[in-house]
């Protein structure tokens, strides 16, 4: 009875750690990505883009410390599925922990052109005209490098939802619409992502699929998170 009481407090530790970790990256995601990043860089306009990453340095540089703690989460979130989700399926656990760390390492590597970006951002007042030309042309291909690896990365993101969410539907203490949700933000993942890859020219398309899929892509990891928060790694209540 001890060693239950033991598990279930270990359960309960990681699904705390797990939930924690998924609304900090929720956060930290919605400023980096969905408030500076989209303020800050103009697609196809290299001028207003550099403009506007040169006089906000200093946003550009919290933009860059939320994608390390979205990274450093990741690393967390793929221990501590593996823990909560252990009992489950072992295997299969431990391959969604794996992929989750792959994703994690693309993300690394995507977020050091973000880190070139600013350099190239810096000391504007020595540069020529022609000089300044080609440096802004030479940012946006560090961002256009961002966008593209990230979104590779996201490709491997989405095999590790299907792997968690296969294990958290086959799960009998977790709600099956959570599993069904996990489920569907994969497919999401995987489709768009594969989609920008390699089917980029298709831009009406792509976005019509980030409309389709935006629901359960949000719900799913986040509405498990909240979960986690709640009731995950808790004994069920006896009547």
């Amino acid at each position: 009875m001890t060693t239950s009481v033991k598990e279930v407090s270990y359960q309960r530790k990681s699904a705390l750690i797990a939930g924690t970790s998924l609304i900090i990256m929720a956060l930290a995601s919605f400023f980096s990505y969905g408030f500076v990043h989209e303020t800050l860089v103009v697609q196809g306009d290299p001028i207003a883009t550099f403009n506007n990453i040169a006089s906000s340095n200093n946003l550009f540089k919290a933009e860059i410390l939320g994608w390390v703690i979205i990274l450093i989460c990741d690393i967390v979130v793929a221990w501590a599925f593996y823990i909560f989700l252990k009992p489950i399926h072992q295997s299969l656990s431990l391959l969604g922990a794996w992929l989750r760390l792959t994703y994690s390492t693309i993300l690394g590597i995507a977020i050091m052109n973000l880190i070139l970006v600013l350099l190239l951002s810096r000391h504007t007042n020595v540069l020529s005209s022609f000089k300044m030309e080609q440096t802004q042309s030479l940012m946006m291909l560090f961002l256009e490098a961002f966008e593209s690896i990230w979104s590779i990365g996201l490709i491997v993101f989405g095999g590790h939802l299907l792997i968690v969410g296969y294990v958290v539907f086959k799960s009998s203490s977790i709600p099956k619409l959570i599993g069904i949700g996990l489920l569907l933000a994969s497919i999401g993942y995987m489709v768009i992502h594969l989609s920008k890859t390699f089917l980029s020219h298709y831009d009406a398309a792509i976005a019509m699929l980030n409309l389709v899929f935006m629901i359960p892509m949000i719900i799913g990891e986040l509405g498990f998170g909240i979960w986690l928060l709640l009731r995950g790694g808790k004994l069920p209540k006896r009547t």
